[in-house]
């Protein structure tokens, strides 16, 4: 994923409806939202579609009427994203700190765990064995 320009909190929510309900019309994204708890505007759903698109989020089928928008980023690239920028940021560009502040800081589900067990045996055989 190319860098992308930040996004802010109601550009990320509309983000999460399309991640959510998949591709949708101004107005579908905003009913969407309002079962969310969100009132907007149409005007301002449609700002806000359109900032997404501008910074590379979001796509739109401008050949079908009402134009219908879907995200052209995933959680995960996003996520990976995000992660690459902290480490760079707090960790002179190591990952461990972070995986690390998380690990501790949080609790999770068996099949996560098992998950994580998976990936770092995967990661431990990558490496191979380390020469003395």
């Amino acid at each position: 994923m190319a860098n992308r320009p930040g996004m802010s909190d109601a550009e990320r929510e509309v983000l999460r409806v399309l991640w959510d309900g998949g591709p949708a019309t101004v107005r579908e994204v905003r009913e969407r939202l309002e079962g969310r708890g969100r009132t907007w505007a149409y005007t301002t759903v449609a700002t806000l579609l359109q900032r997404l698109h501008t910074k590379g989020y979001a796509d739109s089928d401008a050949t079908v009427v009402p134009h219908l928008y879907r995200a052209a980023v995933t959680r995960e690239e996003l996520l990976d994203r995000r992660l690459k920028d902290a480490a760079a940021e707090l960790c002179d560009g190591r990952a461990a700190p972070l995986l690390l502040a998380l690990v501790q800081g949080n609790t999770f589900s068996p099949d996560e765990l098992t998950r994580l067990r998976r990936m770092l045996a995967d990661a431990a055989e990558r490496e191979g064995p380390k020469q003395k």
